[in-house]
């Protein structure tokens, strides 16, 4: 029989073209995983009123809080593939259209839509949430 054509491991991310950055500093306190829709992110603890920074460049493609569930929210869209998200933010400081350079302060960590002081980091492929872990740099 033909060879089974090489499948890619599961372990390897695909490639984003983004410089990924962690979005704030603190403790991990939440992991992705998949098919769990509370899950579809990573949660970093902090103080509140601690930078949330962008993890990539791109351009800010929503700044509200009509998303149950994630409070104030940025969704920054980095290319044609992906998008990352910022939830739980106490204050928003950039508004939508605006271009972010990796590494810009773009909010301040809050509780908005969440028990405690943290921020709800998503990464998004086509649409579809992807282990942010697996993108960011091992810190």
């Amino acid at each position: 029989p033909a060879a089974a054509p090489p499948v890619a491991s599961p372990a390897a991310p695909m490639a984003s073209g983004v410089a990924w950055r962690w979005p704030a500093d603190g403790e991990l306190i939440g992991r992705f995983v998949a098919g769990e829709p509370t899950k579809q992110g990573i949660d970093i603890a902090g103080p509140g009123g601690s930078p949330v920074r962008a993890a990539g460049d791109g351009v800010v493609v929503y700044s509200g809080s009509g998303l149950v569930g994630y409070g104030e929210l940025i969704i920054i869209k980095h290319n044609e593939q992906w998008l990352s998200a910022y939830g739980h933010n106490r204050n928003r400081m950039v508004n939508e259209g605006a271009v972010v350079k990796a590494g810009q302060q773009i909010a301040e960590l809050g509780r908005s839509g969440a028990p405690r002081e943290m921020l709800h980091f998503e990464v998004r492929h086509n649409g579809k949430p992807v282990d942010p872990l697996r993108y960011l740099p091992r810190r």
